[in-house]
């Protein structure tokens, strides 16, 4: 039996057809979305898993879109850097004719990022998917099957937005090993991401940890695709893990602009040259294992550092407090603090704190907790 051909715009999304092909199975019919609240006491409880459902997608008002344009105007260029840095250490490691393969959502537009820089500076037409990987499910197999029928599994290289604590880079490489171990193909299990404050893989950008623009918004910036879903009642053999595609939020969709306003920097990048350091220390796993035991909560899944991971925390699930460095970047963190607002969540400052923020999940979390108005966490 083949695998299922990819999803492809505008059918599907609403990037171009040929800058990625979604192997996903379309749910875009399904009302699977549910308040946040009701999806967080699910999750603690043990009752669901977080891909079963999709939160609300957030719509943002005025005053946050005007931090998202301000904020893509001011990393742009810096963005376009991260972009070149990794692209050409691909290239030079892995070779022109490798598969880019982004990890959905957060990964496609990095991904297609990857995918022009490739074009432009080296004339490259280079194959782009979009996969689903999910915490405590694996990658989805079925996609990995459909690469293994298309493309040599040693050309792949899977494509990220950022690291947090390395939980999707292990999960990652945890699941190649039993993909290779049940059929023999071996998938390169080290991710290209664009920031690595991590320090969890050897291909990147940057290590350090600042706002990377597309991170702010939901679909609206990520081809108009939910995030994937894994449901046992939906999914069924030979279909791939699912999404949904918001075609109704056409008019609020800044996907293609997100892409142009970065690929109209790439001409001021000149310097591309690869990191010094780079093997991985996994340092970011290690301070969140310092915030669980000093915050007293108990499991390392509610921790999320670093700007994505904390603006994450604000957009889908509930907040109980937000960690930033003291001395931070404000313009990096201005969104961070307009959500926190938002949900009723207070910023702490830290200092010497190994991320910019960290978003703290909220941990005894009960129906109609909203974060600081919730429990208390047992200290």
């Amino acid at each position: 039996m083949t695998t299922p051909a990819p999803l492809r715009g505008p059918a599907f999304g609403s990037y171009a057809p040929d800058e990625v092909g979604w192997l996903l199975t379309d749910l875009s019919g399904v009302a699977l979305e549910a308040p946040t609240e009701e999806r967080e006491e699910a999750v603690q409880s043990g009752g669901a898993h977080y891909a079963e459902s999709l939160p609300h997608e957030y719509q943002p008002d005025a005053a946050y879109l005007d931090l998202y344009r301000s904020a893509l105007a001011a990393s742009a260029p810096r963005l376009a850097q991260a972009v070149g840095t990794v692209t050409e250490l691909v290239l030079a490691e892995r070779g022109h004719d490798v598969v880019l393969v982004s990890l959905a959502r957060a990964g496609t537009p990095v991904g297609v990022l990857l995918r022009r820089w490739a074009a432009a500076r080296h004339g490259l037409d280079l194959p782009h998917y979009a996969v689903s990987i999910v915490r405590g499910r694996g990658i989805d197999p079925l996609a990995l099957r459909h690469l293994a029928e298309h493309h040599d599994p040693g050309r792949v290289v899977f494509v990220d937005g950022w690291t947090g604590k390395g939980a999707i880079t292990r999960e990652l490489a945890a699941a190649l090993d039993v993909h290779a171990v049940r059929t023999g193909q071996r998938f390169d299990p080290d991710p290209a991401v664009l920031a690595d404050p991590g320090r969890c893989v050897r291909t990147f950008g940057t290590r350090e940890d600042w706002l990377i623009a597309s991170a702010c918004l939901n679909s609206t910036v990520s081809g108009l695709v939910s995030r994937t879903v894994l449901n046992e009642t939906l999914i069924g053999p030979g279909q791939y893990h699912g999404a949904k595609f918001y075609a109704e939020l056409a008019a609020a969709d800044v996907s293609a602009g997100f892409l142009d306003a970065v690929t109209a920097e790439f001409p001021g990048v000149l310097d591309t040259a690869a990191p010094v350091d780079r093997e991985p220390d996994f340092a970011g796993w290690d301070a969140v294992s310092r915030i669980v035991e000093d915050y007293g909560i108990g499991d390392p899944n509610l921790v999320k550092p670093g700007v994505g991971e904390t603006t994450r925390v604000l957009l889908r699930r509930v907040p109980w407090k937000v960690l930033v460095r003291a001395g931070a970047p404000a313009a990096d963190l201005a969104h961070v603090r307009l959500l926190a607002r938002q949900r009723g969540a207070p910023v702490e400052e830290v200092d010497g704190l190994a991320y910019s923020c960290v978003g703290l999940i909220h941990p005894h979390y009960t129906r109609g907790a909203t974060g600081a108005d919730g429990l208390a966490a047992a200290r």
